[in-house]
């Protein structure tokens, strides 16, 4: 339950276990890393929380609660920003009904930089 509370008030809603993990251990909780790997798998299976698997083997978890979101991940900093646009979500349903499907779920990921930030600078 204190790993739900921990992703229910965090300010960043997406947190890799290990975060989760520092925040157990500083809230006096004696736990390993591989129980909280263990608990959100289990969340995960149960729909509790959505495991996001970003580029460079970056996963955070975040409280499925429901509401469709995709996201960006800054290239720089690993910041993780939800969006949602509905000309996108429109665009994507025409595309695969162009195609003769019907798009059932889809998960979109922009990785980002800050305009005028570059790898040279």
């Amino acid at each position: 339950m204190k790993i739900l509370e921990i992703l229910e008030v965090a300010k960043d809603r997406h947190l890799s276990a290990e975060d989760i993990y520092k925040e157990l251990l500083n809230s006096g909780e004696d736990i390993g890393l591989a129980t909280v790997y263990r608990v959100l798998t289990q969340f995960e299976s149960a729909g509790l929380v959505t495991r996001h698997n970003f580029e460079g083997g970056h996963s955070v978890f975040e409280l499925d609660d429901g509401d469709h979101h995709d996201h960006m991940v800054c290239v720089e900093t690993g910041d993780v920003i939800e969006f949602v646009n509905d000309e996108i979500e429109r665009l994507q349903h025409d595309i695969a009904e162009e195609y003769g499907y019907e798009l059932i779920d889809h998960s979109l990921v922009l990785y980002v930089r800050r305009e005028g930030e570059s790898d040279d600078e």
